[in-house]
C-alpha cells in the first residue's frame, strides 16, 4: 500500500479562483497605459461558514538594477457569489507584479456570529471571553505599536459589567478597524503572481500617417529628404496626425531592382523598392544617402517632437542581395543546392530583389543580437515607436526576448506588428509584448463583419492583451471598396476606423487624394505605386478630404470616448445598410454615437433603437444630441429615434450624447 503524502499544510482553506485580469493563466502580462486604474476580481473563498478575506497585493517596477519595491495591499470587496473586487493605479511604466491573497478570519468569523447571537437575544458571556482571547492573540501579532490599545479592549471585553453592554462595544467599528490591522494570516493562501505591463498612452490612442520621404519633394522628379519631411510636419500636424511612419530609411539594393508597377526590370533611374535594404553603402544600421544624413534624422524627429508628431520607423529584418551581411555573415541566408541564396517568394509572387534572414541558422545566436543591435541603434537616434514588417514570419521567441528586453531598457518604446495574417498567431505576437498590431478592418465590410469583429477585439479576453489599430488602406492595400465606392466610401472608410479604434492610420497623400486606381482589375495594389517610383503629390488638389480628416481627428481629440476602446456597444439598425453604435468615456462623462452608412450611392433613413445604458440616458426624459459633423443639435426622446444619412453629404453621422442645455449625459447604470 502506498500512502499520499499529506499536503504541506492542510489548514490552509481559502481558494482562490478566476483572477482578472490575467492572458493565458498569467504566463503573459495583461496591457494597460500609464494612468489607468486596474480592476482586479477573484473568487475567493472556503470549506464551511468562516468568513473570508481577500487582499489585493500589487508593486510597481523598479528602476534597472535597483531592489524591489514593497507591496501595497488593499482590502477586496465582496460582489456577491465569493467574487472580489479592488483596484490599484499605474503610474510607472514597466511590469507591475500584483497577486491575491485569501484567508479564513477567525475574528471576522466570530464578530459575524455576535451579530447574530445578539439578534436573537442569546446569553453571549462565553463568546465574549472568546473574543478577547482573539484579540489577545491580536495584541501578541501586533507588536509595541497596537499592543496596549488590543489589551485595553481585551479587558473590556472581559470585564464584569452588563454582557449586553460589552457585547455592544465588541462591535465597535474602532476596534475591527484595529484588529483587522492585525489579522492572523499564517494560513493564508496566496495566488501566483501576475503581471500588468504599462506601456505609454499612445499605445491605446495615436493617430498613424504613412509618407514616403523620397516623395515628399516639392519639385516633380526630385527625390525627397528628411528636410523635405521637416517641410511637411506643419501639414501632417494640421490634419491632426501624432505619428508619423516613414518605410525603411536604408540603402537600396540594385541587384534585381523592381521597376514602376513591380516589373522586373528597373531602368537607370528607378530607386527601387525601400523593403529591399541594404547596399555598398551599408544596411540596416545606415541611411539611404539621398534622404540626408543622421543629422537631417535627429533633428527631423526634434521638429516633429515639437509638432506633437511621434516619428515611427519600419524595421524590417530582410536583406537586399546586395546587404552586407549577405557576405559577411552568409549563415544566415539560406542556400540553394546550386549555391544561390534563397529569395522571398510568396506563390506566384516572387521578390527576387529581397532575401530574408534565416532564423534557424546555426548562427541564430548572433542574428538575434544583430536585430537588437538595429533597434538600440535607431532608439540612439531619438525614435521611439517602431512598426514592424511581417514579424509573424520571424521567431516568436526572438520577439518576446527582443522587445522584453529593449523594455527594460526603454519602457517607452512602442512595437506595432504589421502582421496580416491567422488570427491566433496575431494575438500571439500581441501577448509576447508588441504595443498594438494591424487588423482585419480592411476586408471587414458588412454590417456583421463589423460588429462581430470589433465586440472580439474590445471585450475580455482579446481586449486584455490586443491593441488594435486599424487602417482603411496601405500602400500594400488598395481594398475594392475603395477602388468602387468613390468619396462617400473613402469617407465612411475614414470614420469608421476613427471611431471604433481608438488607434488608427493611413497611407497618405493616396488616402487624401483619393487614389483608387488598381494596378490591375482584381489586384489590391495602386497602380503607379509609390513603392516602386517617386510620387509627385498635389497637396493642394480640388477635392482632398484633407479638411475631413482634421475634422475627424480634432474630433478625437476632444472627446475622451474616443480615446478608449473601452464601452463600444452596438445599437440596433433597421437597415441592414446602416451601422450604429457608441463609446462612452471611462468616467460615464462623455458619450459619442456614430451611425454609418455603408452605402455610398443612396441616401438611407432608418429607426435607430437606442440602448439606454450604454449611453447613460434616461430613456423617459429628452436629451440632446449635437452633430459633431455639421454643429446641428436635436432634441430626442425615448428608445427609438429616425436618423437619416445622405452619402452625398456626409455618409456619417457622429453625435455628442448630451443632457439638456449641454451638459453630458449621465453614466448610466453600472458604469
Amino acid at each position: 500500500m502506498i500512502d499520499e503524502p499529506l499536503p504541506q499544510d492542510g489548514r490552509r482553506r481559502t481558494v482562490i479562483e478566476r483572477v482578472s485580469p490575467q492572458v493565458d493563466g498569467g504566463r503573459f502580462p495583461a496591457k494597460r497605459v500609464i494612468g489607468d486604474t486596474v480592476i482586479v476580481e477573484a473568487d475567493v473563498f472556503a470549506d464551511g461558514h468562516d468568513e473570508v478575506v481577500a487582499v489585493l497585493r500589487h508593486r510597481r517596477p523598479a528602476a534597472p538594477g535597483a531592489e524591489p519595491h514593497g507591496w501595497s495591499e488593499t482590502r477586496m470587496e465582496p460582489l456577491g457569489n465569493d467574487r472580489f473586487r479592488a483596484a490599484f493605479d499605474v503610474t510607472h511604466l514597466g511590469r507591475h507584479e500584483f497577486t491575491v491573497a485569501g484567508w479564513t478570519d477567525d475574528w471576522e468569523t466570530w464578530r459575524h456570529d455576535l451579530e447574530k447571537r445578539i439578534a436573537a437575544g442569546q446569553d453571549v458571556s462565553v463568546d465574549l471571553l472568546i473574543g478577547a482571547k482573539l484579540v489577545d492573540a491580536a495584541a501578541a501579532r501586533s507588536g509595541c505599536g497596537a499592543a496596549a490599545n488590543l489589551g485595553t479592549w481585551a479587558l473590556t471585553l472581559r470585564g464584569d459589567g452588563n454582557a449586553e453592554a460589552r457585547a455592544r462595544l465588541a462591535l465597535d467599528t474602532d476596534l475591527l478597524d484595529l484588529m483587522r490591522r492585525h489579522p492572523d494570516r499564517s494560513q493564508e493562501t496566496i495566488h501566483p503572481f501576475l503581471e500588468i505591463g504599462v506601456e505609454p498612452i499612445r499605445t491605446r490612442f495615436s493617430t498613424w500617417y504613412e509618407l514616403f520621404p523620397r516623395s515628399a519633394s516639392p519639385e516633380p522628379g526630385r527625390h525627397g529628404t528628411f528636410r523635405d519631411v521637416i517641410a511637411r510636419l506643419p501639414y501632417v500636424a494640421e490634419l491632426g496626425f501624432d505619428v508619423l511612419y516613414l518605410p525603411p530609411i536604408h540603402p537600396i539594393g540594385s541587384t534585381f531592382r523592381k521597376g514602376p508597377n513591380n516589373v522586373e526590370t528597373a531602368g537607370p533611374g528607378d530607386p527601387g523598392v525601400p523593403w529591399a535594404i541594404g547596399s555598398p553603402e551599408g544596411g540596416h544600421l545606415a541611411i539611404h544617402p539621398e534622404l540626408g544624413s543622421a543629422d537631417d534624422l535627429r533633428e527631423l524627429v526634434r521638429e516633429a517632437g515639437k509638432a506633437g508628431i511621434a516619428l515611427a520607423l519600419d524595421l524590417a529584418i530582410q536583406a537586399s542581395p546586395d546587404h552586407p551581411a549577405v557576405r559577411e555573415h552568409p549563415s544566415w541566408f539560406r542556400h540553394r543546392p546550386d549555391g544561390s541564396v534563397q529569395y522571398a517568394e510568396n506563390p506566384p509572387k516572387k521578390y527576387q530583389d529581397i532575401y530574408p534572414f534565416d532564423f534557424e541558422s546555426e548562427d541564430w545566436p548572433g542574428l538575434w543580437q544583430h536585430v537588437r543591435e538595429i533597434v538600440r541603434h535607431w532608439i540612439d537616434h531619438g525614435i521611439r515607436t517602431f512598426r514592424v514588417d511581417n514579424p509573424h514570419t520571424k521567431p516568436f521567441a526572438m520577439w518576446e526576448w527582443l522587445i522584453g528586453g529593449i523594455r527594460r531598457e526603454h519602457p517607452d518604446v512602442v512595437f506595432l506588428a504589421e502582421a496580416f495574417t491567422r488570427p491566433k498567431i496575431m494575438y500571439r505576437l500581441a501577448k509576447l509584448g508588441f504595443s498594438q498590431s494591424y487588423t482585419y478592418f480592411t476586408w471587414r465590410t458588412n454590417k456583421d463583419e463589423i460588429t462581430e469583429y470589433f465586440t472580439e477585439l474590445t471585450t475580455p479576453p482579446v481586449s486584455d492583451f490586443f491593441g488594435p489599430n486599424v487602417w482603411p488602406n496601405t500602400p500594400d492595400i488598395l481594398h475594392a471598396t475603395l477602388q468602387h465606392g468613390g468619396r462617400a466610401m473613402f469617407q465612411a472608410r475614414l470614420i469608421l476606423a476613427a471611431t471604433l479604434a481608438s488607434s488608427y492610420g493611413i497611407y497618405g497623400p493616396a488616402f487624401e487624394l483619393m487614389e483608387h486606381i488598381p494596378r490591375e482589375p482584381g489586384m489590391e495594389e495602386y497602380l503607379d505605386s509609390e513603392k516602386y517610383q517617386l510620387r509627385h503629390w498635389d497637396l493642394d488638389r480640388p477635392g482632398s478630404l484633407a479638411p475631413l480628416i482634421a475634422r475627424v481627428n480634432r474630433i478625437r481629440r476632444e472627446h475622451p470616448a474616443l480615446q478608449s476602446n473601452a464601452n463600444l456597444a452596438f445599437h440596433v439598425m433597421e437597415d441592414d445598410f446602416a451601422l450604429a453604435f457608441s463609446k462612452r468615456s471611462p468616467d460615464g462623462g462623455d458619450v459619442i454615437l456614430a451611425v454609418v452608412s455603408l452605402d455610398p450611392v443612396y441616401p438611407r433613413r432608418s429607426p435607430l433603437h437606442l440602448t439606454p445604458t450604454a449611453l447613460g440616458i434616461n430613456a423617459d426624459e429628452p436629451f440632446e444630441v449635437e452633430d459633431l459633423m455639421d454643429g446641428t443639435v436635436e432634441a430626442w426622446q425615448g428608445e427609438r429615434v429616425e436618423v437619416s444619412i445622405d452619402p452625398a453629404v456626409c455618409p456619417a453621422r457622429i453625435f455628442h450624447v448630451r443632457a439638456p442645455g449641454g451638459s453630458a449625459a449621465r453614466p448610466g447604470p453600472g458604469a
